[in-house]
């Protein structure tokens, strides 16, 4: 992965969203990396307005773009955009042989398949989540499961009232990493939530509890529980702007990478 001095040109797409907000915001005090291009959907009614309108005067001459122009120069391309919008962003990354960062979840199996063969011709890295700290967290429980075999696993997330999906794609990263410690599958021993008469906890599984309220961000606990003592691995997020350091820092990171399939836990290094 690069470590090179010189900026990498980078290109958000999505960014009319949430998340492409934050990037545009956390791009202008990330030292090492250009912005060169803000792509919102065709039809949008952010289209050819300048970014100046939305960030303020320091946000320079750019405007939001619905394509990109031919001789716009991006190395990296990250995008956060929805799996109606994602393979086309991903064309686009490998038509500019640009490495690929994306965050966008609800994905299809196939569109996951898409990324996988694009990893041969460019560096491409798909998370449910770019905080350093999930980053950190995730190998920690990694390691705690490969250390602590026999120990009871339970991971619980809380998340805003308007998260329409549960468990998190965060939580379920969490519970492959502990899964993957003990050289299981995931599949096979996740329990989703406990109520009636269940019976006794079985041996091995993994348990995921979701919880909604407020406008929570995003907080995750991995609990390790034997007989006599109990690990808790907690992570809390206090607002959107840590996750787009996280993928700006990727795209640092890999806009000069060989081509290659990548993590977090790549970014995060040693």
């Amino acid at each position: 992965m690069t470590t090179d001095a010189a900026p990498i040109s980078l290109a958000i797409h999505g960014a009319s969203g949430r998340m492409g907000q934050a990037l545009l915001r956390g791009v202008r005090s990330q030292a090492g990396v250009e912005l060169t291009a803000a792509l919102v959907r065709p039809g949008s009614g952010l289209a050819d307005v300048p970014l100046s309108q939305i960030l303020g005067p320091q946000a320079g001459e750019l405007e939001f773009r619905a394509a990109l122009e031919p001789e716009v120069r991006v190395e990296a391309l990250v995008d956060f955009s929805g799996p109606h919008a994602f393979e086309g962003a991903l064309a686009l990354a490998l038509e500019r042989r640009a490495a690929f960062i994306s965050g966008t979840t609800g994905l299809a199996e196939s569109q996951h398949a898409a990324l996988r063969r694009a990893a041969a011709h460019i560096p491409v890295l798909w998370a449910s989540n770019f905080s350093l700290g999930i980053a950190l967290m995730t190998r920690f429980s990694r390691l705690a499961a490969r250390v602590l075999p026999a120990w009871d696993c339970e991971i619980v997330e809380m998340h805003h009232r308007r998260k329409a999906d549960a468990p998190s794609g965060t939580a379920l990263s969490l519970g492959h990493a502990v899964a993957e410690g003990r050289g299981q599958s995931l599949d096979e021993i996740a329990a989703h939530g406990r109520s009636g008469q269940p019976g006794a906890r079985r041996p091995g599984e993994i348990g995921f509890h979701a919880l909604r309220g407020g406008d929570v961000v995003g907080e995750h606990t991995v609990i390790f529980a034997s007989d006599d003592e109990r690990i808790e691995f907690t992570h809390r997020a206090a607002n959107r702007d840590l996750f787009a350091r996280g993928a700006l820092l990727a795209a640092q990171r890999l806009a000069r990478a060989e081509p290659g399939c990548y993590s977090m836990d790549d970014v995060l290094g040693e």
